[in-house]
């Protein structure tokens, strides 16, 4: 048996998280968080709160990753802890929505950041521009993508560095602090609950080298401790981003608003300071574009590999890119670019992410019951209490979601009965195929 080398590192596992993690939802989502919750305090607060439980729902990934050491994410998760069916919805959700509709957001926040420095440019044709360019990387070598998204992710980091820096240095900053109990008070609202959903698309990623788990040497080691630091890092970033964003711009003026960071660059650094900031944002989107476009074809490679009436998307080049998952994906992404909303389908990506992300958890419990002697090369220090948590923040997130944004809450369950249905027709047909004599095969 040949085995064939392990081509991302925990440096590059690492980087794929920081990567997948910051982009659109932290220049981007502020305004909308501001419009529900009002108050600057209970804005940072939502940061504070998604990051606890991002780490929350890292450490519990770590101990499935560690467990469960193959690409694919959720997928390969769900189809062992509860059944294929349930393996296939999130698999094809991963696809439909957990990466190709965050693709198509970031390509949208691309191209409004574009139009800031260049007014006459067409947005949505910068957006379908960049997605091609990306693909075209990706689709020529799994190392070279790689070291693509590392000086990315890099420069991404520094920029970010020098953004906080010069935001906390100066000299007449907003105020933030509450300046009543009944500013204190919202954060148990309905509205603070709402918020969470767009925290929660932007701190999605956490989990991103979970899905590359057969791509990693020493995955019960590295899959863990990618996620780990790299949940650390961008939980301290996404705080410090939104302090400056509240700072330097008076909430007012923020509320609604997508390019939030170009509205705190100009002030922070004048007009001239922001159109290179606006640019280095725009780089920095480019790298999040890059992360999605790598890792969510793996989600569909592996599906090719268990079903065999989706076979076609295993099928991988000489250089061991799964060509065909990658092309299905951008594809689905530039449809969604030329024919969506940003904002419903902001609060549609983070309903159904989320909703997948807590049936994974509840796997921890699964498994922890129905399997206790199970090989655990990382157990979760904090079971029970650490999942118990991340379900019952997401559940209440989830709940409040419903009622105030029936809509898309809908579209994601039609998306999954939707999805039901296509998995019962694939089995039906994979029965029939595996049936026939191997002559008429």
């Amino acid at each position: 048996m040949i085995h064939r080398k392990k081509p991302v590192s925990l440096f590059s596992a690492t980087i794929l998280v920081i990567a997948n993690m910051i982009g659109t939802g932290v220049f981007t989502t502020l305004g909308f968080q501001l419009a529900g919750v009002h108050y600057p305090f209970a804005a940072i607060m939502l940061w504070v709160v998604g990051a606890i439980v991002s780490f929350c729902g890292a450490l519990c990934y770590a101990e499935l990753g560690a467990m469960m050491p193959r690409s694919g994410g959720e997928y390969a998760y769900l189809r062992r802890i509860y059944h294929p069916a349930v393996g296939f919805l999130s698999g094809a959700v991963s696809i439909l929505v957990g990466f190709a509709a965050p693709i198509a957001l970031a390509a949208m926040a691309l191209g409004r950041y574009s139009r800031m420095d260049f007014p006459g440019v067409n947005e949505t044709a910068v957006a379908v521009g960049a997605i091609v360019v990306l693909t075209l990387v990706h689709l020529a070598d799994v190392k070279f993508g790689c070291q693509f998204q590392n000086v990315f992710t890099v420069g991404k980091i520094l920029l970010i560095a020098v953004f906080i820096a010069a935001g906390l240095a100066m000299p007449h900053p907003h105020r933030i602090l509450p300046e009543s109990l009944g500013q204190v008070g919202s954060l148990f609202n309905r509205e603070f609950a709402v918020g969470l959903v767009y925290v929660s698309f932007a701190y999605s990623g956490w989990n991103a080298s979970a899905y590359i788990g057969g791509e990693i040497p020493s995955p019960e080691k590295n899959i863990p401790l990618s996620l780990f630091l790299g949940t650390l890092f961008v939980s301290v970033c996404y705080i410090l981003l939104n302090l400056v964003f509240l700072l330097s711009v008076p909430a007012a003026k923020l509320v609604g608003k997508i390019e939030v960071g170009y509205l705190s660059a100009k002030a922070v650094f004048g007009a001239g300071g922001a159109g290179l900031m606006t640019s280095l944002i725009c780089l920095a989107l480019v790298s999040t574009l890059s992360s999605m476009i790598m890792l969510g074809p793996r989600v569909a490679a592996a599906m090719g590999e268990d079903i065999d009436t989706l076979g076609f998307l295993a099928a991988r080049n000489k250089r061991d890119v799964p060509v065909r998952a990658i092309l299905v994906q951008s594809s689905i992404a530039m449809l969604l670019v030329m024919t969506s909303a940003f904002n419903f389908v902001l609060t549609y990506v983070g309903f159904t992410l989320t909703l997948f992300s807590c049936i994974a958890v509840l796997g921890v419990f699964v498994l922890r019951i129905r399997e206790p002697e199970l090989k655990r090369p990382f157990k979760l220090r904090g079971y029970p209490f650490v999942p118990a948590f991340y379900l019952l923040v997401n559940g209440w997130m989830l709940c409040y979601l419903v009622i105030q944004r029936p809509v898309p809450s809908a579209f994601c369950m039609i998306t999954v009965g939707s999805l039901l249905v296509l998995y019962k027709l694939l089995a039906n047909r994979q029965c029939q195929f595996s049936s026939l004599p191997e002559e008429k095969r």
